[in-house]
């Protein structure tokens, strides 16, 4: 996602699909500087992914070839972002850090012959430490993550085409469950019921999606004009997704002007969803890194 502010909106749609994010960090002079600012993108990028349950997280620090492949440079950098990292809720022993050159190429794909000092990084994973040398050893040293296969169908729509001859073709990530052909699915909260054609993912036809896959799928007798962007499709003969009237939800407050409270009515962003909505009560504060609750009914909160 590209680390614009008004591009937000995208980058949470996105993100709420990944099991492991990339963040990029410019590694020039100012420009990692105003990346981890009070209101940086890379800071609200990098806490944005771990709210919406990114757990997995790889820093590549690009543009080494403007700092002149400085080994210092690197350290700072590295010493600053585990900084920050750690106070979003990342452990930085389990982050593999890379300085890279995207314009280049170095260490991305092969190791490059241009940082004599990088000995490769290593990270704390589920099967021990991992070391390796290249962004692409550290992409393929992801901690595979447990599919919930066997769970009820809950597929977000991304989004919602109208392909020529073929008709009606919503888009999205299967989170829970398994889509196919001649299942009768359920769009909620639109409330629209009809049988699935055919199940597709990069334009290979499926027998089956499977949480993780990024599927279109064809709809009979549905318009465009039905379902939308932020729609859950699930299975309508088994636990199929309803609309709720109300909802405990824990959030994390960024950059909020003054304090919040009951009647506070913002944009809220739930999987690929962003719609408006009200706090109706504050429950309790809680500690984001313990779990622990810390106050209990405040009036407010800062």
């Amino acid at each position: 996602a590209p680390g614009h502010r008004d591009f937000i909106k995208n980058m949470i749609t996105g993100t709420s699909q990944a099991d492991c994010a990339i963040l990029i960090i410019a590694s020039g002079i100012g420009e990692f500087e105003a990346g981890i600012s009070k209101d940086g993108q890379t800071r609200e990028h990098a806490l944005l992914a771990f709210t919406l349950g990114v757990k997995q997280l790889i820093i590549a620090i690009n543009k080494m070839d403007t700092c002149k492949w400085s080994e210092d440079r690197y350290l700072e950098i590295v010493k600053e972002a585990s900084g920050f990292i750690k106070k979003v809720g990342y452990n930085p022993k389990a982050v593999p850090f890379v300085p890279i050159s995207g314009w280049h190429g170095d260490n991305m794909l092969e190791e490059s012959t241009n940082m004599a000092w990088y000995k490769g990084w290593t990270k704390e994973g589920k099967g021990g430490v991992v070391k390796g040398k290249t962004l692409l050893e550290a992409i393929d040293a992801i901690d595979p993550p447990v599919r919930p296969s066997d769970k009820p169908l809950r597929l977000p729509l991304q989004d919602v085409y109208k392909i020529g001859g073929i008709g009606t073709v919503p888009v999205g990530r299967v989170e829970t469950g398994i889509i196919k052909a001649g299942m009768v699915v359920n769009f909620a909260p639109s409330n629209v019921t009809t049988e699935v054609k055919s199940v597709e993912m990069h334009h290979e036809q499926l027998i089956e999606g499977v949480p993780g896959d990024n599927v279109g799928f064809n709809v009979k007798n549905v318009s465009v004009k039905d379902i939308r962007r932020g729609n859950v499709c699930s299975d309508s003969k088994n636990d199929p997704a309803k609309e709720a009237a109300s909802f405990n939800a824990q959030v994390i407050v960024l950059n909020h002007p003054g304090q919040i409270g009951a009647g506070y009515a913002p944009v809220l962003d739930c999987h690929t969803a962003h719609i408006a909505c009200k706090f109706a009560e504050l429950i309790e504060k809680i500690d984001r890194r313990t779990g622990k609750v810390m106050e209990a009914s405040p009036k407010f909160v800062k």
